[in-house]
């Protein structure tokens, strides 16, 4: 027996109706990616592996075998949120201070699909393998461990979140590798404006946010970079800079564990107010 094309259409819709109310719109979800310093460097200290609110989730894009932690589920977000061997990142103290600032009923979700010392043309939907095929061994086995192409699996673990919840931002730490790179905003625009049409996404319901690469004031070897990375609102009008002055290096391209602190407290103070927050730092986080 067939199936009459009214029944169909209210099958569909009924279909439809229930993907929808399966989707938690106080679950916010923010989707990272870049190079090292998005990975997280250099390790994680005994502190940042304490006391996280259980509000803030990842989903991890690889298995956790030492967390007991399967890909593409939901945990606790306890660092590292990369894959095992990174350290503590931005999105760390990006998701602890968005929940402390956020009504109880909201949860926040992170997805990070990283690779140290990628170009941003790693993530360059259609002409990534040229950049990929040139790349060093060892850059070419964390590529391998996101399927070959770590843009197309950024964007897969985001559909996997977004049945779950609500997509609200996009989070950036890149630009070491691109340094004097006076396009780079421009290929940014791309990866992002790809990611807005993959995930069927607005701009102005999704702001990108970038990072400063280590600052002048900490001796940053690629701190020139930073006056690119701070014109990129010029390129793309949703885009937020986070300031990376005063965060701490332990090297002078990657930040230590206090700068990645202040530093993912500076992106969640930027995100805070685009969704209608006031900032209430933590008590135990430096302000600006």
């Amino acid at each position: 027996m067939t199936l009459k094309p009214k029944m169909l259409v209210l099958a569909a819709l009924i279909f439809c109706s229930a993907n929808v109310f399966s989707q938690d719109t106080n679950f916010w979800i923010f989707v990272c990616f870049g190079q090292s310093n998005m990975e997280g460097f250099p390790g994680v200290q005994a502190q940042d592996k304490e006391n996280v609110d259980s509000r803030f989730q990842l989903l991890a894009a690889v298995d956790f075998p030492g967390m007991n932690q399967k890909k593409d589920t939901w945990s606790t977000a306890v660092p590292p949120l990369c894959r095992p061997s990174t350290g503590l990142c931005p999105a760390d103290y990006f998701g602890r201070t968005m929940v402390s600032n956020l009504p109880p009923n909201i949860k926040i979700g992170v997805i990070n699909v990283s690779v140290a010392g990628c170009k941003i043309e790693l993530f360059e939907k259609d002409s990534y393998q040229a950049y990929a095929s040139t790349a060093a061994s060892w850059m070419q086995n964390i590529i391998k461990t996101y399927d070959g192409n770590p843009y197309q699996y950024l964007v897969d673990r985001a559909k996997i979140a977004q049945k779950d919840g609500v997509i609200k931002g996009i989070l950036l730490h890149q630009g070491e590798s691109n340094s004097g790179d006076r396009e780079w905003p421009n290929k940014v625009k791309s990866v992002y404006n790809n990611l807005l049409q993959d995930l069927n996404l607005k701009a102005e319901n999704v702001p990108l946010l970038a990072g400063e690469l280590v600052a002048k004031d900490q001796g940053g070897a690629c701190a020139g970079m930073n006056t690119i990375i701070d014109d990129l609102p010029k390129t793309i009008p949703t885009a937020h800079v986070i300031s990376a002055t005063g965060c701490t290096k332990v090297n002078s391209l990657h930040f230590n564990p206090a700068g990645y602190r202040l530093l993912g407290t500076r992106y969640a103070e930027t995100m805070l107010p685009l969704l209608g927050y006031t900032v209430k730092l933590p008590a135990d986080q430096p302000a600006k």
